[in-house]
């Protein structure tokens, strides 16, 4: 069963990148691995509990994966498992944890673990999946560090004028 570990730097703090990752709004804008996300409930962004719907983006745009939110720590650690299975996966759980290096400096920390099937062919089937997985990883968070470059102030700008929005859904748990 694959589990990776993976550091990404970003040009923001901690509670820009934590949410440009979790608002919709702001990951409709950079998410290359999803075309549409959201949470069932029409929350604006999960909450430990949470079931979320993830469609998958351009030649993924087939899959969808049902996920439950099992922390959610803003700004410091998010976590889901799926719902089910969705091909390729019969299971799948990722972290996400985010550190300060410096001002407006922060480093993502995202964890995995999945398990694919056929059960059959899991020796063979798993490196693939494993390869591509990771290659999406690292282009999606490569956008996400590409869009906060650009767009860190807006995000910033956004938490100052939603603040109580902000500190009300991360207290839904």
């Amino acid at each position: 069963m694959p589990h990776k570990k993976m550091e990404f730097p970003m040009p923001a703090g901690e509670t820009v990148v934590f949410d440009a990752f979790h608002y919709h709004l702001w990951r409709a804008r950079w998410d290359s691995l999803v075309s549409a996300t959201h949470v069932l409930g029409g929350a604006p962004c999960p909450f430990v509990g949470a079931v979320t719907e993830n469609t998958g983006a351009g030649a993924l745009g087939g899959l969808s994966m049902r996920t439950q939110f099992v922390s959610y720590d803003r700004p410091r650690v998010a976590a889901a498992a799926m719902i089910g299975q969705s091909f390729p996966f019969t299971r799948w759980a990722a972290s996400m944890r985010h550190r300060a290096t410096g001002p407006r400096q922060s480093v993502l920390i995202y964890t995995y673990s999945f398990q694919s099937g056929p059960a059959g062919l899991r020796w063979l089937w798993a490196p693939v999946v494993d390869w591509i997985f990771t290659w999406q990883t690292r282009r999606r968070f490569a956008r996400l560090r590409d869009f906060l470059a650009q767009h860190a102030a807006e995000v910033e700008r956004w938490q100052q004028d939603n603040a109580d929005t902000s500190a009300s859904v991360a207290t839904q748990a």
